[in-house]
């Protein structure tokens, strides 16, 4: 109370007043002064959803050599059900907070077994930045890669030998 006190007391007086949030924000979330139009073109916003930048966060992540698939586990058995009904998430395994000029990745991701842990975690961030500064023009401040799990040739030797028995 004695906070908006001060800040009522201090707008009176013609003293600008900033308020902060009691959460930090990885991205910069300021709106900005429109751009003027230099090539002769309409000024006017462009709005990018964060599904946006996820989805193509999600398709960058998964051509790097050496990922296997993206998300944990449950979020995995999800998307083979949708991927049985044609209906896989691009977005599964990702999460970002995007702001007017910036944006923030975390990526979970399972590796390949043998491909080096880490190498396939940086290329994973160097594809996801490059990606997302490229189609969408933000300014990527970080990209966190989660590694869940080492996904191992003979899972798939164990799957198909249960679904023949059953």
């Amino acid at each position: 109370m004695a906070t908006d006190e001060t800040n009522a007391t201090a707008a009176e007086a013609g003293v600008p007043v900033t308020r902060t949030s009691a959460t930090a924000s990885r991205v910069d979330r300021a709106p900005s002064t429109p751009r003027p139009a230099t090539d002769g073109s309409a000024a006017g916003r462009t709005t990018i959803a964060d599904g946006v930048v996820a989805k193509v966060a999600g398709i960058a992540a998964r051509e790097v050599p050496g990922v296997y698939a993206l998300g944990g586990g449950g979020a995995r058995a999800l998307g083979a059900l949708r991927d049985v009904v044609n209906a896989t998430d691009l977005t599964q395994g990702v999460k970002v907070d995007v702001g007017e000029t910036q944006a923030a990745a975390d990526i979970t991701i399972v590796v390949e077994y043998p491909a080096p842990v880490q190498e396939v975690a940086e290329n994973v961030r160097s594809s996801v930045t490059e990606a997302i500064t490229r189609l969408v023009g933000l300014q990527v401040v970080e990209v966190n890669v989660d590694v869940n799990d080492v996904h191992l040739p003979s899972d798939d030797a164990d799957d198909d030998t249960e679904s023949r028995v059953s």
